[in-house]
Parts: C-alpha cells; structure tokens; sequence
C-alpha cells in the first residue's frame, strides 16, 4: 500500500513512516528538512507543505498522513493548517489544490483509502500558544469537511495528542519544575512516544475501516482531569 506521511525527518512523523516501512508499505516522506530514514521502500521529498505549488507531483498514495507542524512561531496556521488543506487536497481528491474551482476537491482521488490528520489536544481545549491552538482547532473541523467529501469511497480521521516525547517539547521536557508541573495535570504520570502515537495513526488510517470523521484526543487524561468537590 502506497503511503504519503509529511513531516518525517523527526517526532511523530519520522516514527509513523519506519511503523509503516516495517509492516510492508511503500512510503514517500515530505519534510522541510533532509531525510532521517533509510529504507528501500522509502522516498524523500524536501518540500514545504505551506507552499502547494512545492508539493511533488505523480504520487497516488493510497493513504495521506498530514503530519507536518510547528509550534510557536508565526508560521503555525501556515504550516499546521494550511499545510495540511495543501497536502490532503493534493493527494486525496482529483485535480490541482493550486488554482480555480479545483481546489474545492469535489472528487476523491482514484486510489485514495485514508487520510489522518494530525491534530493536538490545544485543538480541543485551547491551551498552547494561540496561533498554535488555533491551527489545530482548524485541522480538527477540517477532518470532518475531508471526511464528508471523502465518503462512501474513502475514510478521514484525526488523532489528537497530547504532550508527546519529540525535540519540539525539549523546552518544558529539560526543565524539572515546569515539567513536574505537567506531571501533576497528567493522570498517567507520563507523556506518549512518538512510536505509540505511530501505533494510534496505524490503526486509524488502516486497520480502521468504519470509523470516519472523528477526532482522538489521546492525551493521558490531561483534557479531561477534573476534581469531584464536595464536604466530606
């Protein structure tokens, strides 16, 4: 099966694309930066998803796993929003996300599957750097758009996490007292890996074929911690 997984020099991405290698699946990976994996079923492209008209041409994924983000800069909506609407129009639906009525995506591409977006559990509480939060709230209401255009033919997900083990979060990660902090608001007491995050979007993108439309937040129980209060 034919994957496309952007954002795969590191993090979230770079684990999703070795998961996938290893249970059998040609991969193209896009990043801005150079690539990290070598395999003989993976192919690298060094683009920018925030630039649609960068995007490689010829590829017909079968499934479309837009990854790729940042994190408090002032590129965030441009990457992790308008990134993803560039990457999922491209691949998932018929004709040139660049220009003209086209762009609307009317029809699903011939062999598109899948798609997984890859939202955050800022998208859901709003937490995290406003542009930040922002971006990914975008990405959570645009699965649903893909996922209603996409059907009966093709299924749309997003997976949500929450504080997950990548370079990203090396700021709150190295700092003792900010990261006991976290831990407190965190009923597991941990963060995810990459490589489970990987396990959550394999299963979403694949083994899952009825689920659509959806948004897993997968956060430890952060989201949902609340404190019953009442006399004793």
């Amino acid at each position: 099966m034919g994957t496309l997984i952007t954002g795969t020099a590191s993090g979230i991405g770079r684990a999703t694309a070795a998961l996938f290698l290893e249970r059998g699946h040609r991969v193209w990976g896009l990043d801005i930066a150079e690539p990290t994996l070598e395999h003989e079923n993976y192919q690298h492209f060094v683009c920018d998803v925030s630039d649609a008209a960068s995007l490689p041409d010829g590829l017909e994924p079968e499934v479309v796993i837009s990854n790729a983000g940042v994190q408090g800069t002032e590129d965030d909506i441009a990457v992790n929003l308008h990134g993803t609407i560039n990457v999922v129009e491209k691949y998932a639906f018929a004709g040139d996300a660049t220009g003209g009525r086209r762009e609307l995506g009317l029809t699903p591409a011939p062999r598109i599957r899948s798609v997984v977006c890859v939202g955050s559990a800022g998208g859901h509480t709003g937490s995290e750097f406003p542009r930040y939060a922002a971006s990914k709230g975008g990405v959570i209401a645009y699965t649903k758009n893909v996922a209603g255009r996409l059907a009966p033919q093709a299924i749309c997900n997003s997976v949500d996490p929450g504080g997950v083990l990548t370079e990203l979060n090396l700021p709150v990660m190295e700092d003792e007292r900010l990261w006991g902090r976290i831990m407190d608001l965190t009923p597991l007491r941990r963060w995810a890996t990459p490589e489970e995050i990987a396990e959550w979007i394999y299963f979403v993108a694949v083994t899952n074929r009825f689920m659509t439309g959806q948004n897993l937040l997968i956060d430890g129980g952060e989201a949902g911690r609340t404190e019953f209060v009442w006399p004793d």
